[in-house]
């Protein structure tokens, strides 16, 4: 679904004229806020299968600080594959690595671990890899990527738009006291279990991530 499809969504249930574009009207281009706030907490709520990519880093020998180019700063790791070597890097601590870079000397070789190191100059998240590359690998970051404000009245959404639609709603109400005979609080209620039903069916997907193991 659009952007500007979401806003005339909820523009509707707010008993409002739809629009062409979402910057419209003040109002509309205000839903659209609303709109915005709501994707970004459905989209943290749960880890959807239609944000779910791989970012692919190839080393060089002697560099060990990589950027996820794409990852916008909104990156969750699921894990990462050393491709080459056939098996997975391991996270450690920002500690670890300073101990192990500034009071030791470095070993060399296939990357075994990987920490997070700030973001560069396009707000993408940079990692470091220990041992120091000695050569060229391909290192696979299956992750979860949250997708960029949306701003275009064509922009797509992939994760369930009615949570998003429910809880751009319930915000508005709440903006301007009223819509129909329902509070603000009801229509977050309402929102907030539509968005638990949504979580539902895209947890069946990944069952092994919502049942909890003792080790």
């Amino acid at each position: 679904m659009t952007y500007l499809e979401l806003v005339n969504k909820v523009l509707i249930r707010l008993r409002e004229d739809t629009v062409s574009t979402v910057s419209q009207t003040p109002y509309s281009a205000l839903i659209g806020e609303f709109v915005n706030d709501a994707k970004q907490l459905v989209e943290d709520a749960w880890d959807w299968s239609a944000l779910r990519t791989t970012l692919t880093v190839t080393t060089s020998a002697d560099v060990f600080n990589y950027n996820l180019t794409g990852s916008d700063n909104r990156v969750k790791i699921l894990d990462v594959v050393n491709d080459t070597s056939n098996f997975f890097l391991r996270q450690q601590t920002s500690h670890w690595f300073n101990n192990t870079f500034l009071n030791a000397d470095p070993a060399k070789g296939a990357p075994m671990y990987y920490t997070f190191n700030g973001v560069n100059e396009n707000n993408d998240s940079a990692v470091d890899v220990y041992p120091i590359p000695n050569g060229v690998y391909n290192l696979r970051f299956n992750c979860v990527l949250r997708t960029p404000e949306l701003v275009n009245d064509s922009d797509e959404i992939n994760i369930p738009n009615l949570p998003i639609i429910h809880y751009a709603v319930a915000t508005a109400t709440s903006e301007r006291g009223e819509a129909g005979t329902r509070t603000a609080p009801e229509l977050l209620g309402i929102a907030s279990q539509v968005l638990s039903d949504a979580i539902a069916l895209d947890a069946i997907k990944h069952p092994e991530e919502t049942v909890y193991v003792t080790v």
